[in-house]
């Protein structure tokens, strides 16, 4: 397979680095995105500082960095092949608790960073024989869990769900394939951001009874990127979360 040009977001740490490590070891061209420029370069140096890859600092929600996000991209590597909109936040609230600032948060960084980027990939994309988007959703969208509130940040990832599902059908015909990844509970810093100390004691909400690691959906995306028939899809990476249940 020729190298491809990679945009990944939230690149600095858990499912975005294991995304962003996989691609430039299978020999890709990768440009790495995070808001922490001090991580970003942390990371990139952790991996050897690769020729194939480049880092690019900014909050992706505002439009102008998205565009310049993608024209690095195309600056460096000619143009791009693929965007994984990974970067994003998630935070337990109980829904009477939400105030207007948390909703404007999560739409602020997950779906208008999802959304801007993908605008600007897709133009890139139109003009060089399509592409493909892959977002990252989360499987609470579909399989919600009671004992944590999160109406205000799985409302976003919803509506990046939906997104998925409509730019597929826009730009299907143009060899543009948009996915999104349902992860289910993965070993990351975000656990340990929203309280979690014993990230394997959530193991018994997979039927697998373990937990996800960020490269089982670095993995997902390696074969989203390079399939050329599959668009519209959630695909679930969740240790059977959503399929079913274990009682103990």
């Amino acid at each position: 397979m020729q190298p491809k040009t990679i945009v990944v977001t939230g690149a600095s740490t858990g499912i975005g680095y294991a995304t962003a490590k996989l691609f430039i070891e299978k020999g890709h061209n990768v440009v790495m995105n995070s808001l922490n420029k001090e991580n970003l370069v942390k990371a990139y140096a952790s991996l050897g500082s690769p020729s194939n890859a480049v880092v690019f600092a900014g909050d992706i929600s505002e439009k102008n960095t998205s565009n310049a996000l993608i024209a690095e991209a195309v600056k460096h590597f000619g143009k791009v092949d693929v965007l994984i909109n990974n970067a994003g936040i998630f935070s337990p609230k109980p829904f009477l608790d939400v105030e207007e600032a948390d909703i404007d948060k999560y739409i602020k960084t997950n779906l208008k960073g999802t959304f801007y980027t993908s605008q600007a990939a897709v133009t890139n994309m139109l003009g060089n024989g399509g592409g493909s988007i892959i977002n990252i959703g989360t499987v609470l969208v579909d399989h919600a869990i009671a004992g944590f509130p999160a109406s205000a940040p799985v409302s976003s990832k919803g509506a990046i769900h939906a997104l998925t599902r409509q730019l597929a059908a826009e730009f299907g015909k143009n060899n543009i394939k948009v996915n999104t990844i349902a992860p289910g509970i993965i070993r990351s810093p975000l656990q340990g951001k929203i309280g979690i100390d014993n990230t394997d004691a959530l193991a018994g909400l997979h039927l697998l009874g373990k937990i996800g690691e960020g490269n089982d959906i670095a993995e997902a995306a390696y074969m989203l990127a390079n399939n050329n028939f599959i668009t519209g899809e959630i695909l679930n990476v969740d240790g059977g979360h959503v399929a079913g249940h274990l009682f103990a």
